[in-house]
C-alpha cells in the first residue's frame, strides 16, 4: 500500500510542480507586495543614514539586553526555518531545503554566539573571550549569505519526482547535520579559542582577519541581491532581497560606522537590523498563510454555491423542459381526439385515423428527445409551494454567507420591512434565488476595490407585492451588457457561467414576479425582486383552476 502512495504521489507532484499559483516559492508577488518590499527597502535605509551620525556613542551596561536578543534571533530564525522545511515538504524544491537549511544554521549559532560574548554569561564560566565570539559571528555572517546565493542559483532548476519516504529523509539529514555542526562549533569554541584566528589583537582591536569578514560578507550579500533581481521573482525571492539589504546595512554599521565599538548606538542598531532580517520572511511566510487560508474559504465557498448553483439550474431546466414538452403533449391529445373522431364514424376513415396516430408517434418522439436529454440532470421533482416568510429567509441566506463576507470585508446591512406580506412559492427555489442575488453582490465587490464594500438587503411590502433589493459597491454592470444580463451565458465575471442570473428571472417569472437591476451610487448594482403576495398568487390559482 506504501509503494501505491509513493506512485500516486510521484504522479500528483509531476502534475503540479508548474503550478505557481499558490506556493510562495513560485508565486509572483502582487503590486501591492512589491511596493511594500521597496518602501521596506526605503525605510530602512532612512533610518541607517539618520543613525551613522551617534554610531559611536558608547551605552554601557547594556550587555543584559542581549540574551532577550538572543531568543528573539533565535525564535524567528527557527520559525521561519520550520516553514521553510514545511514548504519543501509542498513542494521539493532543493533551493528551498538550502534556504532552510541556512536559516536553522543561522538560528542555532547564535545560540553559542551568546552564551560565549564577554561578559553576559562570566558567571557561569562560559565566557571564552572576544575572539570566540568573533569567530562565530564570523561563521554566521558567512554562511547565511552563502546559502541565499546557493538558493537564487538553484531556485530555478527543475525537479524530479521526489517520493515521501524521500522528502522526510532529506529534512531530518539535514536538520541532524545542521546540529551536529552547530554542537562541534559550539564545543571548540567556548572549549579552547587557541586554535582560532586573530580576529582581534591584545589591545582589543581588530585585526586584518576581521576586517575581511564583513568585506567578504558585503560581495555574497551583493552577489545575492543580483541574483535574486534577475529574472522571473518570487515572492520568497523579493523579500529575501530585503533581507539581504537589511543584512548589509547592519555590516555596515557594525564594522565600519561604529567601527567595531561594541555596545555602542552604532552597535545596537545593527543588532536592530539583524533582527529585523531575521523576522521578515517569518512575517512574510505567516502573513501568506493566512491570507492564503482566507483565500481558500472562500474559494470552498464559492465551490459549494456553483454546486447549488448547478442544482438550481437543474430545477430552472426543468421548468423550461415542461415548457417545451407541453407543446407535442397538447399536439398529443389533440390529435388523439381527432383520430378517435375518425374511428367513432359510421365508416372509419382508416387513413385520416392513421395520419392522426403518426402524428402521436412523432410528437411522442418530439418529446422523449427533450425528456432523454435532461433526465439524469434532476435529483427530485419539484415541490409545493407554500407561504413563504421572505425576512426570514433574507436572513437565512446572510447568515450562511456570514463567513463569506466577513473574510472578504463586507459590511452587511439589512433593512428588513416588518409586518411583511408572505410570498406563495417554492422555499428551495426562493431561497435559492436570495442566496444567488447575495453571492453575486459579494463576487462583484471582491472583483472591485477593497473599499467601500458594503452590501444592503432591504425588503418593502404592499399588499399586494413584495419587494426585494440587494445593493452593492462592486464593479457595476457595464450599459452595452445591461439590457441582456439575464439572457443566459452573460456575465460580468471572468470565470462566470453566466446562468446565475437567468435563473433568478426564470424562478421570479415562475412566481409570477419579476426582477430587475438598476446601478447604485456611487457604484456598484442594486437588483430588485418584486415578487406577488400570498395572497394575491392563491386567487391567482384559483382563477386558473376555475378556468375553462
Amino acid at each position: 500500500m506504501r509503494c501505491r502512495l509513493e506512485q500516486r504521489y510521484h504522479w500528483r507532484g509531476r502534475r503540479d510542480l508548474d503550478d505557481n499559483r499558490f506556493l510562495l516559492s513560485t508565486s509572483m508577488p502582487t503590486p501591492g507586495q512589491a511596493k511594500l518590499a521597496w518602501g521596506t527597502i526605503a525605510v530602512l535605509c532612512i533610518a541607517g543614514l539618520l543613525v551613522t551620525p551617534f554610531a559611536r556613542i558608547h551605552l554601557p551596561g547594556t550587555e543584559g539586553l542581549l540574551p532577550a536578543y538572543g531568543a528573539a534571533v533565535f525564535l524567528a530564525e527557527a520559525i521561519t526555518a520550520g516553514l521553510l522545511f514545511s514548504l519543501y515538504y509542498v513542494m521539493p524544491r532543493t533551493a528551498v531545503l538550502i534556504l532552510a537549511a541556512g536559516y536553522l544554521v543561522s538560528a542555532l549559532s547564535i545560540v553559542p554566539w551568546m552564551l560565549s560574548f564577554p561578559g553576559v554569561f562570566q558567571a557561569f564560566g562560559l565566557d571564552s573571550g572576544p575572539q570566540g565570539t568573533a569567530a562565530i559571528a564570523a561563521l554566521r555572517r558567512l554562511l547565511f549569505p552563502m546559502a541565499v546565493v546557493a538558493y537564487a542559483l538553484l531556485k530555478n532548476r527543475p525537479v524530479g519526482p521526489v517520493g515521501l519516504r524521500g522528502m522526510r529523509r532529506r529534512i531530518a539529514t539535514c536538520v541532524v547535520a545542521v546540529l551536529l555542526w552547530t554542537l562541534t562549533v559550539a564545543f571548540y569554541v567556548l572549549g579552547t579559542a587557541g586554535w582560532l584566528p586573530p580576529f582581534l589583537s591584545a589591545g582589543g582591536t581588530l585585526t586584518i582577519v576581521w576586517m575581511l569578514v564583513p568585506a567578504i560578507a558585503l560581495l555574497l550579500y551583493a552577489a545575492g541581491i543580483a541574483l535574486l533581481v534577475r529574472g522571473v521573482r518570487s515572492v520568497v525571492d523579493t523579500w529575501l532581497i530585503v533581507v539581504l539589504v537589511a543584512l548589509t546595512i547592519e555590516t555596515v554599521l557594525l564594522a565600519y560606522v561604529s567601527a567595531g565599538l561594541r555596545l555602542s548606538l552604532g552597535w545596537w542598531a545593527g543588532r536592530v537590523y539583524g533582527l529585523a532580517s531575521a523576522s521578515l520572511v517569518l512575517m512574510v511566510l505567516l502573513s501568506e498563510a493566512v491570507l492564503m487560508q482566507g483565500r481558500l474559504a472562500r474559494s470552498m465557498a464559492a465551490e459549494q454555491r456553483a454546486r447549488s448553483d448547478r442544482l438550481t439550474a437543474m430545477e430552472a431546466l426543468s421548468a423550461m423542459v415542461a415548457h417545451e414538452v407541453n407543446q407535442p403533449l397538447a399536439s398529443m391529445v389533440t390529435n388523439a381526439s381527432a383520430g378517435l373522431r375518425w374511428l367513432d364514424r359510421p365508416q372509419p376513415d382508416l387513413a385520416e385515423a392513421g395520419d392522426a396516430f403518426r402524428r402521436i408517434v412523432a410528437d411522442g418522439h418530439a418529446a422523449g428527445e427533450v425528456v432523454a436529454g435532461v433526465r439524469t440532470m434532476f435529483r427530485r421533482g419539484a415541490r409545493d409551494c407554500e407561504p413563504l416568510d421572505l425576512n426570514a429567509i433574507v436572513a437565512d441566506a446572510l447568515r450562511r454567507a456570514a463567513d463569506e463576507t466577513r473574510l472578504a470585508g463586507i459590511a452587511v446591512t439589512t433593512c428588513l420591512h416588518a409586518p411583511l406580506p408572505r410570498v406563495l412559492g417554492n422555499p428551495a427555489q426562493i431561497q435559492r434565488l436570495v442566496a444567488n442575488l447575495v453571492s453575486n453582490a459579494v463576487d462583484a465587490m471582491l472583483a472591485g476595490p477593497s473599499d467601500p464594500r458594503r452590501l444592503l438587503v432591504a425588503t418593502s411590502g404592499q399588499e399586494d407585492r413584495v419587494t426585494l433589493s440587494v445593493a452593492d459597491t462592486g464593479i457595476g454592470i457595464e450599459p452595452a451588457t445591461g439590457h441582456a444580463i439575464f439572457e443566459p451565458f452573460v456575465t460580468t465575471k471572468l470565470d462566470g457561467m453566466g446562468m446565475g442570473l437567468m435563473f433568478c428571472r426564470v424562478v421570479a417569472e415562475a412566481h409570477g414576479g419579476r426582477v430587475t437591476h438598476a446601478p447604485n451610487h456611487p457604484q456598484g448594482t442594486i437588483f430588485t425582486i418584486a415578487l406577488p403576495a400570498a395572497t394575491v398568487s392563491r386567487d391567482a390559482s384559483s382563477d386558473d383552476r376555475a378556468g375553462p
